[in-house]
């Protein structure tokens, strides 16, 4: 990535600057720009950038949300010729209500699947950011931008955070308006945000939202999941998910085994039906110019189209009955301690690594915090998730504040 690349650009800092008139709203944004055009030309996190972005706390935001002024392109040579938006999507009214300054927007993987955009990892050069809110993940990872936005259908916040080494936060579903997104699978897609560390990320919950600021309380009572019945876990994330285990026992924390992660299983595989089943119908325009797609997105859509209805309800219904049992699980807990991702991020830019481990809890709607701070023997990031019941983000916040400070301490 070179030389120029710099660490995550903590919010809270940049924050007590502003607060302290140290720097200026215009210079913070000034700054954002400064540290972009310094290091973007090898990491590629951006597709568009708004030269008349006011001042203050300095936003990229994925590019398959609106924002006013500038095209929506979601990583698609079909939508090279898109006109600029005419007004901002939902979720950035509402950042811009809390202070955010957005500077431009990030690249997606083709509308917010699995083919790769042309984005690097800066905390594992050679490696893949991951999907599909790559450039978010990778401009808070650059420093670039002390936020982020990104949306989340399968693992497309989740993932990316736990690669490239920073935190992030995934809205439980309907939590805030989808307007002026594009959208992949409705009953799915969530918004999310990315910042260097998750106190930074309650911080920007409590600006977005207006609500005291969540903070670490007492020690938690944590399910661990590991996702075994799924496949997919590599010996590096389940050797980091025991060690914070322990580490978080020692610390205090209460920590008991999922008790059913068959269930997971069943809802895992559920998810996928549902995701390709809704893809199909809301892509259906850009099927009919397939031979302008990936084979990744065509095969997503060649799948659903070919789901039977009958196929879908019934993913549906083993969604829906697993909700309940989950809730009261979660009700005797603070949140579940599960891996973010299979493993660190894979090698090569070709692909964005397994969802695999979110796809569930995306399907019940839950919030999810990632957790960064963990990494493998050659120094790669390896991030944790907890996810809260619905509604119950600065919960979930909080017990994730007292989990990272747990996990990084001396």
């Amino acid at each position: 990535m070179g030389a120029a690349v710099t660490g995550p650009w903590s919010l809270r800092e940049l924050a007590g600057e502003l607060a302290r008139g140290t720097i200026t709203p215009a210079e913070a944004v000034a700054r954002s720009r400064a540290r972009i055009a310094g290091t973007d030309a090898a990491l590629h996190a951006w597709v568009a950038q708004d030269p008349g972005a006011p001042g203050g706390i300095p936003l990229g935001v994925k590019d398959i949300i609106d924002l006013a002024g500038l095209p929506t392109r979601c990583g698609s040579v079909l939508r090279a010729d898109a006109t600029p938006a005419r007004a901002d999507a939902a979720i950035v009214t509402a950042w811009r209500r809390a202070g955010a300054a957005p500077v431009g927007k990030t690249a997606t993987t083709e509308f917010a699947y699995f083919a790769p955009g042309p984005t690097g990892n800066p905390a594992a050069p050679g490696h893949t950011p991951g999907g599909s809110s790559s450039g978010s993940a990778a401009a808070v990872a650059a420093g670039q931008v002390p936020l982020a936005l990104g949306t989340q259908t399968a693992g497309s916040v989740t993932r990316p955070a736990a690669f490239c080494g920073v935190a992030s936060l995934v809205f439980s579903h309907g939590r805030f308006p989808m307007d002026g997104v594009t959208a992949l699978s409705p009953s799915l897609d969530s918004h999310g945000v990315f910042a260097a560390r998750v106190a930074d990320l309650a911080l920007a919950w409590s600006m977005l939202t207006g609500e005291p600021e969540p903070g670490p309380g007492r020690p938690p009572r944590l399910l661990a999941w590991t996702a075994v019945p799924l496949g997919v876990v590599g010996t590096e994330m389940s050797g980091a998910l025991a060690a914070a285990r322990r580490r978080l026992t020692e610390a205090g924390a209460v920590v008991d085994d999922f008790p059913d992660e068959r269930l997971i299983a069943e809802v895992t595989a559920a998810h996928a039906v549902v995701m390709a089943y809704e893809a199909a119908r809301e892509r259906a325009a850009e099927l009919a110019d397939r031979d302008r797609l990936s084979p990744q997105l065509t095969g997503l859509l060649d799948t659903g189209a070919a789901t039977p209805d009958g196929d879908y309800q019934a993913a549906r219904e083993v969604v829906a009955a697993a909700r309940p049992r989950v809730a009261d699980l979660l009700a005797s807990y603070d949140a579940m301690l599960g891996p973010a991702a299979p493993g660190p991020a894979p090698a090569g830019l070709a692909a964005t690594g397994d969802p695999a481990v979110s796809r569930a809890w995306q399907a019940l709607g839950l919030p999810a915090a990632g957790v960064p701070g963990l990494v493998t023997a050659a120094g790669l990031p390896l991030g944790l998730q907890l996810v809260g019941p619905a509604g119950g983000e600065p919960a979930l916040l909080g017990v994730a504040c007292w989990a990272e400070a747990a996990l990084v301490r001396p």
